[in-house]
């Protein structure tokens, strides 16, 4: 018997829609990277894209659990000495709340170019209204 080893032709990728409202980050951001990653299906080759496609809606209203609003910090560097910046939890969830979720997430991806690749599989938005209806994403409750 031959080993089967997953094809891109064989790959079938579906749109799924993740409200995020009230559900919090670290867990939500796991439940996505796997879904991303393609993990839950039969089909899972861990060197392709065979993950489906994840719209999340209401990035705004993720949770914290403790004190990480207050003191989980997110860093950025911009290439030259002295250039590290960083900000608190809080304050990019005011700012950009679409990142919270965009960086939890990637840090659970793989650090090569099929992590990058996963990445852009992931649309992130703030309110409620996304661009995606033509693609009849299907609701899933995490």
């Amino acid at each position: 018997m031959k080993t089967f080893v997953a094809k891109k032709e064989n790959l079938e990728k579906r749109w799924f829609l993740v409200d995020a409202e009230g559900k919090v980050v670290g867990r939500l951001a796991t439940k996505l990277a796997t879904l991303l990653r393609g993990k839950g299906k039969p089909i899972f080759s861990p060197h392709l894209d065979c993950g489906d496609y994840i719209i999340c809606i209401n990035a705004e209203k993720v949770v914290f659990t403790g004190k990480k609003l207050e003191q989980k910090l997110y860093y950025r560097h911009s290439g030259y000495m002295g250039g590290q910046k960083s900000r608190t939890a809080e304050r990019l969830l005011r700012e950009k709340p679409r990142e919270v979720i965009r960086e939890a997430v990637k840090g659970m991806l793989p650090k090569n170019h099929l992590g990058r690749k996963l990445l852009k599989n992931l649309k992130v938005y703030a309110g409620s209204n996304h661009p995606h209806k033509a693609q009849m994403p299907q609701r899933l409750e995490i």
